[in-house]
């Protein structure tokens, strides 16, 4: 088995897809319907990777980001952004609120496993996203 990916999703199409793409490509996922939930299940289950939609109720995409950062022993793990917004600046926002990835919606079936490969690679971004970008 693959990395362990901790997959956050609101809309249960995607969160069927993703899972679906992922476990194809050889990862274990662990799905969670909002950000709650995806916070009990990462002090279970402790993931290599964290895929997050931004827009949730309860707790969104940021605050699970905010939470999971309070906690040095997940210092490490990669947290990525899945959202529908992406127009021009959000790419900037989301990784200058401190997400190390960002993908946009809706997911491209032939490339979303590569994007997440990718993002598993290369781990924790480092150091302060350019002020041109």
């Amino acid at each position: 088995m693959g990395a362990r990916i901790l997959l956050i999703e609101d809309n249960p199409a995607n969160l069927e897809l993703a899972t679906y793409l992922l476990e194809t490509g050889g990862y274990e996922v662990i799905a969670a319907e909002d950000g709650e939930e995806g916070l009990a299940l990462l002090k279970q289950q402790r993931p290599d990777i964290v895929v997050t939609d931004l827009q949730m109720p309860v707790v969104d995409g940021y605050e699970v980001l905010r939470r999971l950062r309070q906690d040095a022993s997940f210092d490490v793990v990669p947290v990525i952004a899945v959202t529908a917004f992406s127009m021009s600046g959000d790419r900037v926002k989301v990784l200058r609120a401190g997400f190390d990835g960002y993908l946009s919606k809706p997911i491209v079936p032939e490339i979303f496993v590569s994007q997440i490969d990718a993002f598993l690679k290369a781990g924790r971004r480092l150091g302060p996203l350019p002020e041109d970008q």
